[in-house]
């Protein structure tokens, strides 16, 4: 199959074009890239509160405020809804959580020193008006009703669409923080390899970096409610692709999978046209109820994508998409993490080698089970700290083997993963360490806020990695 290399904006009038979106993703491994994309809740240093978009002391004033560092307004119906800068991104999620979208960078210490200066900003920011952010994948005080909803017309299609689709999906788009990676792919075989094996895997990423476990500040029973939450989201769109599994996946299979899941809207002359529920193989016929006699263009069909919730999904790169939101460390060890697995050649082959054997009932049943028991879940009758470790000390060789340590930076790439292995070691996450510092008896707002609070990193001996001295 050849590369079709359509306008975004050229109507697709065969499904082949769809195909050829994801084969033109395919990149040369001295090309491949790194993106690393993070979500946070906002709250009043004040009084604990959360932070709504409008008002004097809004997320608004924030986005305005992040201008004197460079960045450059999105405006959707004259209300600034995200900011630009370079190939870098700065967004909201439904509940005004603020995402960083970094650029695609060649090396970890590129994206942690991407990290640390977005935390910079922010919190310089957030110092003079009020606002903290907090660094956990679901927010552990607020209720629905105590968030307010930003004002993009995709959320407004999106949440009265959930409203009729499983029973968390507003949860999901108003109480939930991630962290992911989008990683490249030389080719549609090791497309495959990367999505089998990281899917595979993502319950143990789940459970590594688990760090959900209040709602409305009492203990949930979760290690990682977030996930909970998207397991009830919505079948047709987040279900568990096991098809991936399946002799014949690629990237003619995927296809077929996301032509199935219904839409969500079409973007057209600057407005969202609502779609919900309709079928985008009937939009491939000109025959869209909301559009009729229109054709989509490559840009419908990578909006399409980005309406698909798979812990794993396919793009023109993979996204990886299945751990909470936490600290500085923690952004930055998930990036590392995944490209010491999936970016050395041996590394993904003695991982894909050792989950090889886990059938989809396997993989199922961790999923379910990591969500609650974290590291203390097992499969086969193996502990997942255990696995854990493997994993952690299998992407640390890969990260070696990369010998991407840059001028003047004090330490390699693997360093980054330490976190993690420390975690495998005592078989404590994230939300063991959250959890031990509540009692069961009480709950402390203040000191559950000062612990998740997200900062840049606190040494101010150290010389900022990727930064000369």
């Amino acid at each position: 199959m050849s590369v079709l290399t359509n306008s975004p904006l050229t109507p697709i009038t065969d499904r082949s074009q769809l195909i050829g979106h994801f084969q033109s993703g395919e990149k040369e491994k001295a090309k491949w890239r790194i993106g690393c994309e993070h979500e946070k809740f906002v709250y009043r240093l004040s009084d604990l509160s959360p932070v709504h978009y409008d008002g004097p002391h809004g997320i608004r004033r924030l986005l305005l405020a992040m201008r004197k560092f460079g960045w450059q307004e999105l405006f959707e119906n004259n209300n600034i809804i995200g900011l630009t800068k370079g190939q870098a991104t700065i967004s909201l999620e439904p509940g005004g959580q603020v995402e960083l979208s970094g650029a695609p960078l060649q090396h970890l210490h590129e994206v942690a020193a991407e990290i640390h200066q977005h935390l910079l900003e922010v919190c310089d920011i957030g110092s003079t008006i009020d606002m903290g952010f907090l660094g956990i994948g679901f927010h552990p005080t607020a209720t629905r009703e105590d968030l307010s909803w930003v004002p993009k017309e995709r959320y407004r299609i999106m949440r009265d669409y959930m409203s009729k689709r499983g029973t968390m999906g507003i949860d999901m788009m108003l109480r939930t923080a991630s962290v992911q990676v989008n990683l490249d792919f030389l080719d549609e075989t090791d497309m495959i390899n990367k999505y089998r094996t990281s899917l595979a895997l993502q319950p143990i990423a789940t459970a590594l970096f688990a760090a959900s476990p209040f709602t409305e500040s009492h203990r949930n029973g979760y290690n990682s409610f977030r996930m909970n939450v998207w397991a009830h989201t919505d079948d047709e769109r987040c279900a568990f692709p096991s098809f991936v599994f399946e002799d014949g996946f690629g990237y003619e299979r995927y296809t077929d999978y996301a032509l199935d899941v219904p839409m969500y809207f079409v973007y057209r002359d600057k407005r969202y046209i609502d779609c919900s529920g309709q079928s985008f193989r009937d939009f491939l016929r000109g025959k869209l109820p909301s559009l009729p006699g229109v054709l989509p263009t490559l840009n419908d069909w990578d909006n399409h994508l980005t309406t698909l919730f798979p812990s794993v999904r396919l793009k023109k790169y993979l996204e990886l998409r299945g751990a909470d939101s936490g600290s500085y460390e923690m952004l930055v060890a998930l990036p590392s993490f995944w490209v010491g697995l999936l970016y050395d050649e041996i590394s993904l082959h003695e991982a894909s080698q050792f989950v090889q054997s886990w059938t989809t009932d396997d993989i199922l049943q961790l999923n379910s089970d990591v969500n609650q028991l974290g590291l203390n879940s097992k499969i086969r009758g193996i502990s997942v700290s255990e696995i854990a470790q493997r994993m952690v000390s299998c992407s640390r060789d890969g990260l070696r083997r990369r010998s991407a340590t840059q001028q003047n930076a004090v330490v390699d790439e693997s360093s980054y993963l330490d976190v993690l292995s420390n975690f495998t070691t005592t078989k404590i996450n994230r939300a063991d360490q959250i959890m031990a510092q509540q009692p069961i008896s009480s709950f402390n707002t203040q000191k559950l806020y000062d612990t998740c609070q997200l900062k840049p990193r606190q040494s101010s001996s150290e010389t900022a990695i990727g930064e000369t001295a």
